[in-house]
């Protein structure tokens, strides 16, 4: 008889065979990258309000460089690293807030809502979200308002 073992390998799944095919009642194992994790990291960040930007200041100008190349994209992991292991994920996120947000409500909001979108997309369980704020962004000047020429008129 020959020896039918094989092991089956894609980039999100890994399905491994013993010599007498696939075992009934064993699923096989799924592998989820670190990058997958930290895009839905990073696009459920995003959609918080008070959030600004991901990222430090090297890591956004470095990101619009990359938006001025044509046919390039915005790295939606920009300001987020991960650790994944096989059961649980923790995330680290780099934050610029909108002035007048309230940092400790948008810190919550934003761990709520990527342990929500993590766990649902991946069934791994988030056992931390660890949000720095790097940056404030303020408010642009107006354009029609008069340059200040000095302290004093």
């Amino acid at each position: 008889m020959t020896d039918t073992s094989t092991t089956s390998r894609t980039t999100s799944t890994e399905v491994a065979k013993n010599d007498t095919g696939a075992r009934a009642g064993a699923p096989g194992s799924t592998t989820i990258a670190e990058v997958v994790v930290q895009k839905i990291a990073g696009l459920a960040t995003r959609e918080i309000p008070g959030v600004h930007d991901l990222g430090g200041g090297a890591a956004r100008a470095f990101g619009a460089l990359r938006e001025r190349i044509p046919g390039a994209t915005a790295s939606a992991g920009q300001g987020v690293s991960v650790e994944v292991g096989e059961k649980q994920a923790a995330v680290d996120l780099q934050i610029v807030v909108e002035y007048g947000a309230a940092i400790t409500d948008v810190a919550r909001s934003i761990r709520r809502s990527v342990i929500t979108a993590v766990e649902r997309m991946t069934g791994l369980e988030v056992v931390e979200v660890n949000v720095s704020v790097s940056d404030l962004h303020l408010p642009d000047s107006d354009d029609d308002a008069p340059a200040d020429t000095g302290r004093v008129e």
